[in-house]
Formats: structure tokens, sequence, C-alpha cells
């Protein structure tokens, strides 16, 4: 485009009175600044500048704005390629955890709700049991109290019987063995219990029967009976000693049935007491599981909406992501290329072929029309005699310049314009310009490329940095937790350790008891079936005895010649009686002592059966512990390996931020300040040139 306006501008006379006029423009306001105007007017406005330098600078502008544009669009995507990264990296992390904890959500409602079934049943069962238990003991309380009312009906029938026997024998044996007729009554009252023999009652009934006929003769003040024989208070004695056996064993059958009731009772009481607290327990388990249920189910469908609003928002932003990629990669795709097609047109218009022919070509057809060539020959006229001059001021204006900019090129020129030729010093000036611009067009390059670096780099140190402070904070938190498993699993296993020291202590002490409650029951049972059989032997013995004593009923016979021995029982001091206590007393040690074997045994096996439910508790607290310290100490190893990573990284990017800064960040002046001197600069040089041109037109 550049090259045909060129053609066009040789073809047109006007566009070249236009280029003359400006370049006429130019030199005076450069020589001669009060003639300006002056050209000015005469040129009708028109501007010192041609238009191939105009379409150079409009060139380089475009291309320094598309390089800025380009950085700027390439920040902005490294920013939104970032946020894309952290978004989509913590949407994937939120929508794994979101996985895992629907899984474990899941498993702890089937857990939670298979646990309340079998709480259910379990309550069930033991409600069961419990009422059983129940109804058993308050059968064996009815059954009891029966069993107690005829006892103590019996017991009163013995005692009665006794006391009326006790009674009868005092009246036969009262004074010299002669009964008054007053007391007959307690021999009547003796006769009428139920529990004496047909026998005795008619020894008794013919005693008081010949006592009655005596009285009937009308002997005044006469006795019943005058006494006989001792046959009547030997049987009655007899009577005595069976009902006070009796009596005995039936004392003894009730001690053993209320001894057994009350164990019985024990055993009831324990089991309702233990059933009814598990039945509560479990209970109110299984509405701690049911809540557990419910409450997971909630949490359930609160992280499954997460979920799904997580993974529309990773869909929506891949997709956008993915756009703005595309777009991006276009954007600069298109930006390059413009870039290269703007730096092609420069590096045309720069050639000898369109810039060199301008330079040589256009002043010659400046000459072509009449008003030109006489304002050009009136100025040529006007500084022919000032080449000195202007050799001067440019050299001034080039040092005074290089001396504000500090630049070395244009000290250079100024020293080369008072010497050299001006075709070299222009040429060489050229030169400057052109490797100004093209340090200019690096120096955007590098710039675009430092902002570039530096904010991506900046992003990357600050991402880095947050992860490595979060990973340190979980690793930290991990191995905490990890501790405290640790010393929570330490705790357990020395709990279960001591459990099971008091169980083995437990059994130790329950076979040393019951070992010696079975050698005292069985030493009571054998003292009972010895002192049993002693007491079987005396019986006999004077039992014998007593059968064999002359009847008091055989004969009319007023007295004996002697009394009958009957061996030392009455002198002994009742040692059936104390043989009596002594077989209670073994009785009663057997049965307690039986009594305490149960309960000691029934204690001993609900301790062992709390002791080991809480030892079974324990060892699946330990194991579950013990798999989640291990759960927790591999991911303490996967965030340290990510911690080393990260931190790799973080190094890397402070390294290549190092790196960066000689270049990029402490270079003395700013990029801004740069690119406005070497502007100046450049200008400086354009002007020098233009005044130069002059001098070839002159």
């Amino acid at each position: 485009q550049a090259q045909t306006a060129l053609v066009a501008t040789k073809l047109q006379p006007s566009h070249q009175m236009a280029m003359v006029t400006q370049f006429a423009v130019l030199c005076v306001s450069l020589v001669f600044p009060g003639q300006a105007s002056t050209v000015t007017a005469v040129a009708g406005g028109q501007a010192a500048v041609t238009p191939l330098q105009k379409v150079l600078e409009l060139l380089e502008g475009m291309s320094a704005k598309g390089k800025e544009a380009m950085h700027a669009e390439k920040v902005e995507f490294s920013a939104f390629s970032q946020w894309c990264e952290s978004t989509k990296s913590e949407t994937s992390k939120s929508i794994e955890l979101a996985t895992s904890q629907i899984v474990q959500l899941e498993a702890d409602i089937e857990k939670a709700e298979s646990d309340a079934e079998i709480l259910a049943a379990e309550v069930e069962e033991l409600e069961s049991q419990l009422a059983a238990a129940q109804a058993e003991a308050q059968n064996a309380t009815e059954i009891r109290k029966k069993e107690h009312a005829d006892y103590a009906a019996m017991h009163a029938d013995f005692s009665e019987s006794l006391d009326a026997i006790a009674r009868a024998i005092q009246v036969l044996r009262a004074k010299v063995a002669d009964v008054p007729q007053a007391q007959a009554e307690s021999l009547l009252q003796a006769r009428d219990s139920l529990r004496l023999p047909a026998r005795a009652k008619a020894l008794i009934d013919a005693f008081i029967a010949e006592g009655s006929d005596a009285s009937a003769d009308g002997v005044p003040e006469a006795n019943a009976y005058e006494f006989q024989s001792g046959g009547v208070v030997t049987i009655l004695e007899k009577l005595e000693k069976k009902f006070q056996d009796q009596r005995f064993v039936l004392e003894k059958e009730e001690l053993t049935a209320k001894s057994s009731f009350e164990m019985l009772m024990q055993r009831l009481t324990g089991t309702i007491t233990t059933a009814e607290k598990s039945v509560a327990e479990k209970t109110a388990a299984k509405a701690g599981r049911l809540s557990d249920a419910a409450s997971a189910k909630g949490d359930l469908e609160v992280t499954e909406a997460s979920k799904v609003e997580d993974e529309k928002k990773l869909a929506d932003t891949t997709a956008e992501c993915e756009a703005r990629s595309k777009e991006f990669e276009a954007n600069q795709a298109l930006r390059a290329q413009e870039l290269q097609a703007i730096s092609e047109a420069v590096e045309i218009l720069s050639t000898d072929a369109v810039k060199g022919n301008a330079e040589t070509y256009l002043p010659s057809m400046i000459q072509g029309g009449s008003r030109a060539v006489t304002s050009l020959a009136q100025l040529r006229g006007s500084f022919e005699g000032d080449v000195t001059a202007l050799r001067q001021r440019v050299s001034s204006l080039l040092e005074k310049r290089g001396r504000a900019l500090d630049s070395k090129y244009l000290m250079l020129v100024a020293t080369h314009v008072s010497a050299d030729p001006f075709v070299k010093v222009k040429k060489m000036i050229k030169e400057l310009i052109v490797k100004l611009m093209e340090q200019a067009n690096a120096e955007a390059d590098h710039n675009a490329f430092c902002k570039t670096e530096l904010a991506t780099n900046k992003m990357t140190r600050e991402n880095k940095q947050a992860e490595v402070e979060g990973l340190m904070a979980a690793v930290d938190e991990h191995t905490a937790k990890s501790v405290q498993l640790a010393n929570e699993i330490a705790d357990l296993s020395s709990a279960v350790a001591e459990l099971q020291q008091q169980m083995a202590q437990a059994t130790e002490l329950r076979q040393e008891e019951k070992s010696t409650n079975t050698k005292t029951v069985a030493d009571a049972a054998e003292a009972q079936v010895a002192v049993q059989k002693a007491i079987e032997v005396l019986k006999k013995f004077y039992g014998k005895t007593s059968d064999e004593a002359p009847s008091m009923i055989q004969s009319g016979a007023t007295e004996a010649a002697s009394e009958p021995y009957k061996g030392m029982m009455a002198e002994s001091g009742g040692i059936l009686g104390f043989l009596d206590v002594v077989l209670s007393d073994f009785a009663r040690l057997e049965a307690e002592t039986s009594a305490e074997e149960d309960a000691a045994q029934s204690s001993y096996d609900k301790f062992m059966a709390e002791s080991k439910q809480d030892e079974s508790v324990k060892q699946a607290e330990i194991d579950h512990k013990t798999s989640s310290k291990e759960q927790t100490d591999s991911s303490t190893a996967e965030l340290k390996r990510d911690l080393e990573a990260t931190q790799e990284e973080l190094d890397a990017a402070l390294d290549y931020y190092e790196k960066l800064k000689p270049d990029c960040v402490n270079t003395g002046l700013s990029y801004e300040k740069r690119v406005e001197m070497r502007k100046e600069e450049i200008e400086s040089l354009k002007e020098a040139l233009a005044i130069l041109n002059q001098e070839d037109l002159a």
C-alpha cells in the first residue's frame, strides 16, 4: 500500500507540491523559526511531514499498540487461566470429596439401619425374656406363699400336739404318779390331738375311763387313777420325740424351700434388672441409630445436591475456559499475523526501493511546478550563504539533545555533522533511527515478555505459597490426629489388657471359691449322713428298750417289783436334741453354701459376660481407630509428597523470579521513561535529518 501511494504521488503534481511545501516548512522552522509562519501560509497550511514518514510512524504506532494489546491479552488470559485451573481443581476436589462422602454416608445409613434392626430384635428378645422372668417370679412367689402357709399350719399342728403331749406327761408324772381328777382334762386334750396314733388314744381313753369308774363308786375325793405303770408315759414320750423329729424335718424342708426361693428370686431379680437395663439401653441405642440414619440421610441429600451443583459448575467452567482458550489462541494468532504484516510493510517501506527512491526522485519532482520552483529558488538563495551556520546549528542541536537525554547516539552524530559530508551523516542518522526503532521494538517485546512472565510468576508464587501453607496445615492436622489416635489406641489396649487380667483373676478366684464351696457342700452332706446315722442308731437302740419294757395295761397288778432299766437317755441331757441341732447346722451350712455358690457363679457369669462385651467393644474401637490411623498416616504421607512437590514448584518459581529481576525488575529507569527518552532521541535524529535535507534542497 505504501509503494502504491508513492507511485500515485509521483503521478500527481499536486501531491508533489504538497510534499515540497511540507519539507520547506520543516526546513524553515528548524533554521529560521521566524520565517516558518510565512512558508506555512504559502503552503496553504500543509504539514511539514512527508506521507511516507507519516505512514511509517502510523505503522510503528500500530505495531507498538498491537504488541501492548497482545501483552495485555496474555496477562489477562494468564490470570483467567490460573482462575480456570484453580476453579476446576477446587471443584474437582469438591466433587471427589462429595463422592467419597456420599459413599460413606450411604454406608453409614445402611449400617445405622442394620444396627437399629438388630437392636429392635434384641429388644424384642429381651422383652420376651423379661416377661418370662417376671411370670416365673410371680408364679414362684405364689407357690412359695402356698408352701409357707402349708408349713405354718403343719408347724402349728405339731407345736400344739407337742404342747398337749408335754402337759399330759407332766400330769401323769405329778405327785407320786397319782393324777387328780381336775387334771384329767390335760389327758383329754392330748387324746384329741389329730396326730396321736390310735393305740395311744386307746390307752388314754382306758386310763381316763378307769379313773371315771372309780369316782362313780362313791369314794369321796378319790384320785382319777392310781398310777400303775410308766407305759403310757413312755408311749407319750416316744410320740413327743417323733413329733419333734417330724417338726424338725418340716422346719428343715421349710428352710431349704425358703433358701431355694430366695436364690431363685435373686437370680430372677438380677435377670429382670439386667433385662430392664438392657432394654432401656438398647431402646435408647436404637433411637440413636435411627436418629443417626435420619441425620445421615439429610446430609446425603445436601451432599448429593452440592455434588450436582459442583458438577454443573465444573462443566460450565470447563466449557467457558475452553471457549476462552480457543478465542485467546485465535486472537493471539491474528495479532501475531497482524504484527508480522506491519513489520513486513515497514521493512518494505524502509528499503531503498521505496524510501531511497523517494529521497532520490521526490526532490527533483518537487522542481516541476513553477510556483514551487520559484519558492525553492528563493529559499535556496537565502540558504546558500548559511551552510556553515546550518552545520553548526544541527551539531549544536544534536549535542544539546544528546546531553539532555544522555544519548551516545546523538553525541556521535553531533560530532560527525561538522566534519563529514551531509550524505554520509544522513545515512548514519537513518541507520541510527532504524537501530533505535529496532531497539524500541525489541524492548517492547521484552517488556511484554517481562510483564507476562512477572504476572504469571507472581500468580504462581502466590498460588504455590497458599498451597504450601494449606498442605503444611493439613500435614500438621493429620499428624496431630495420628498421635491422638495412637494415644487412644494405647489407652484402649491398656484397658483391654487390664480387663483381660481382671477376668483371669476373677476366673482364678472363682475356681478357688468353687472348689472350696464344693468341698464344703460335700463335707456338710457327708456330715449330715453321719449325724443322721448316729441318730438312727441311738433311736433304734432306745426305741427297742422302750418296747421291751412291761406294759402298764398288761395286768391289774398294783405294784411292780422293781423299775426296768431303760438306758441312760434320760441322764444324757438331751443328746438327740443336740444331734438334731448339729444336723440342722450342717443342713443350713449346705444350703447356705450352695446358695452362696450359686450367687457367686451367677455374679461371675454376669461379670464375665459384661467384661467380654466390654472387651469386644474396646477391641472393635481399637480395630476402627487402627484403621483410621493407617488411613491418616497414608494421607499424611501423600500430603507430604504433595507438599514436597509443591515446595519444589514454589522454589522453582522463586528461582525464576530471581532470574527475571535483573532484566525485568532492577532495570534502573522504568520502561515508560526509557520509551519516552528513546522517542525523543528518534525525534531529535529525525529533526536533524530534516535540517540536513533542507541543505540538499538548498
